[in-house]
């Protein structure tokens, strides 16, 4: 795989320690519903707790028969960015790619630039996985310690959408216990990466964020 330049498609930022969520389910028309619409970001601790766990959620509001025909999209990176010093510049980054019918891994790694660009980086490739197909049984990955997953998967995200309304609104002062799931029934394309800690370096809380970048 060439080293390629890319530049920033769209960004979504979320502060993690072991447990953190971001989400963005409205956005600008021109990156709605494509592969470089990231609606979800989460980082948590994994089940084994020497491992953390990072998801990027893209394409999102996409329903059972969307949902089949939804790719990711080869000219379109998923990169996560990790500050691990407290200084709001990225120090690590996994980089995620689809070739043909799988998802290819890079990282971590330091990037070769900081920023709203990056160079893919080939020289630390960490594995990859078979995208897995809408209905299928998931397919995982384990490769160098890590743990890989890309394919689509349930929206997880929460938000009761009329509610929220209604209390802008002034009609109503809370959210209901339950709620409504506004977004249920829908799915998203999901990248999962399981990392080691110890591939994130020794500070005790970390920084994370998450971008797509397309090809120029």
């Amino acid at each position: 795989m060439k080293k390629t330049k890319m530049v920033l498609g769209l960004s979504l930022v979320a502060i993690s320690g072991l447990i953190f969520m971001a989400a963005d389910h409205a956005d600008a028309p021109a990156v709605t519903g494509n592969a470089s619409d990231i609606t979800d970001v989460y980082a948590f601790q994994g089940q084994d707790t020497n491992n953390m766990v990072f998801v990027v959620n893209t394409q999102g509001l996409l329903s059972p028969g969307a949902t089949a025909a939804a790719t990711f999209n080869e000219n379109v990176m998923t990169e996560l960015n990790i500050d691990n010093n407290g200084d709001n510049v990225e120090d690590l980054v996994i980089q995620a790619i689809k070739r043909g019918d799988k998802m290819y891994f890079f990282g971590p790694t330091a990037p070769g630039t900081t920023g709203a660009t990056s160079t893919v980086k080939t020289t630390a490739a960490s594995g990859s996985v078979a995208i897995s197909a809408y209905g299928s049984t998931p397919i995982t990955a384990t490769e160098n310690g890590m743990k890989f997953f890309a394919g689509p998967r349930d929206d997880p995200f929460f938000f009761d959408l009329g509610q929220f309304k209604s209390i802008l609104g002034g009609t109503a002062t809370g959210f209901n216990n339950p709620g409504t799931d506004t977004f249920a029934g829908t799915n998203v394309l999901a990248t999962v990466i399981e990392v080691p800690k110890s591939m994130l370096g020794t500070s005790a809380t970390i920084s994370v964020w998450a971008e797509t970048k397309k090809k120029i």
